[in-house]
């Protein structure tokens, strides 16, 4: 029986040792690029979920210092101290409390800005204003529940007014506080109304946030509409 020879060409069928390492070579390459890629979408998306999150939170601040300011009470509910005082990293108000079957009570809120946390801070609901005047003195803890933080990694909070007769808003001094019933006033006096002045009807408050460019703002109408 004869046996035939396979031809040359059909031993040497297969890759050489260097195609081998050249087709590996591609293959990292192409690992490194898509790996890159994937980095990229999982830090963006990282990124962008840690963004939401923090305006949330401060649409969650601002959908609650919208309902105290459609609440705020007119000048006569409470005539010792002014419903409104407003200066730079600090927001003073008074507001009326509507809870079922009980009377309308007033309490008194803040909002302020501190070591980067935005937090509010609210008094005991109440129908005695001696209590409320006690409590706009932040001098009785039993009378001022603890401060809730509402958003971190605030920088700043700036906040302007609009008046009846206003034909722009008016940014507010840090060392003079704007009042509801009043105009700017000295800050040792900052308690006591003035008479002869237009009341606000219109309250923005812009948050700087740590890490950004452009603050984040809302306008607040001051009174139920």
């Amino acid at each position: 029986m004869l046996f035939h020879r396979p031809p040359r060409h059909a031993r040497q069928a297969g890759l050489t040792l260097i195609e081998l390492l050249i087709a590996i070579t591609v293959l990292a390459v192409v690992a490194v690029l898509g790996w890159r890629g994937l980095d990229s979408i999982v830090r963006s998306r990282i990124s962008l979920s840690a963004e939401m999150e923090r305006t949330r939170g401060v649409q969650l601040a601002f959908a609650q210092l919208e309902r105290d300011c459609a609440n705020i009470i007119s000048p006569e509910m409470f005539p010792n101290r002014p419903p409104l005082v407003a200066e730079q990293q600090r927001l003073v108000l008074i507001r009326k409390v509507f809870t079922e079957n009980q009377p309308v009570r007033l309490q008194i809120v803040a909002y302020r800005v501190r070591n980067g946390v935005l937090s509010r801070r609210e008094s005991r609901p109440t129908r005695d204003l001696g209590e409320l005047e006690t409590a706009w003195l932040i001098n009785d803890d039993s009378l001022v529940k603890e401060e809730v933080a509402l958003e971190a990694g605030v920088s700043a909070m700036a906040v302007r007014v609009w008046a009846s007769n206003a034909v722009t808003w008016r940014a507010v001094d840090i060392n003079a506080p704007q009042m509801a019933t009043g105009t700017a006033a000295p800050a040792a006096s900052a308690a006591t109304p003035a008479g002869n002045a237009s009341t606000f009807k219109g309250l923005e408050v812009s948050l700087q946030l740590e890490g950004t460019t452009s603050p984040l703002t809302k306008v607040f109408l001051l009174g139920a509409v």
